[in-house]
C-alpha cells in the first residue's frame, strides 16, 4: 500500500492547533519624578513583572520613561492595532490587571453585543431555510 499525501488542509483557527497569543508587544511608560507614576515605579522593582514576562514568553515586553506624564501600557497586536491605557494613580496590582487584560485581548476594536448577531465559521446544522421546504400548512 504506497503512502499517499493528505488532499486537504483543514482551516487554521486560532485556538484549535497551536494557540497564537494576538498581543506581539507590552510597552510600561513611566515617568521617575511624577507622583501619578508611583505604583508604575513600584511595579517595575517587584518580582511581580517578572513573573508576568515568563508567562507570556512570546510576548515583548518594552520599560521606557516618559517624562514629565502620566503613566499608561500600550499594547501592539499582529492584526496592526494597538491599545493603550493609563494607569495613573493604580496600585501594581492593579497595573498587573490591566496588562493581562490586554495580553488577553485580541486587539479588535470593542463592538457591540447584540442578541442574534453571531458571527461563526461554522454552517448552521440544520441548513439554510427556504419556503420551497416543506412545513407550511395551506389554508
Amino acid at each position: 500500500m504506497p503512502v499517499q499525501a493528505v488532499k486537504t488542509v483543514a482551516t487554521a483557527r486560532n485556538g484549535v492547533g497551536a494557540f497564537i497569543l494576538q498581543c506581539k508587544r507590552l510597552d510600561f511608560h513611566y515617568c521617575d519624578w511624577a507622583g501619578s507614576s508611583r505604583g508604575m515605579n513600584k511595579l517595575l522593582t517587584e518580582p511581580s513583572l517578572p513573573a508576568l514576562t515568563s508567562r507570556y514568553p512570546a510576548c515583548e515586553f518594552r520599560v521606557s520613561p516618559r517624562p514629565h506624564k502620566h503613566p499608561i501600557l500600550k499594547a501592539y497586536y499582529i492584526n496592526g492595532n494597538s491599545k493603550a491605557i493609563c494607569v495613573r494613580n493604580m496600585e501594581p496590582g492593579e497595573i498587573i490587571r490591566k496588562a493581562e487584560l490586554l495580553l488577553q485581548n485580541s486587539g479588535t476594536k470593542n463592538r457591540k453585543i447584540r442578541g442574534k448577531n453571531v458571527v461563526s465559521s461554522n454552517e448552521n446544522v440544520r441548513g439554510i431555510w427556504s419556503a420551497l421546504h416543506g412545513g407550511i400548512k395551506q389554508v
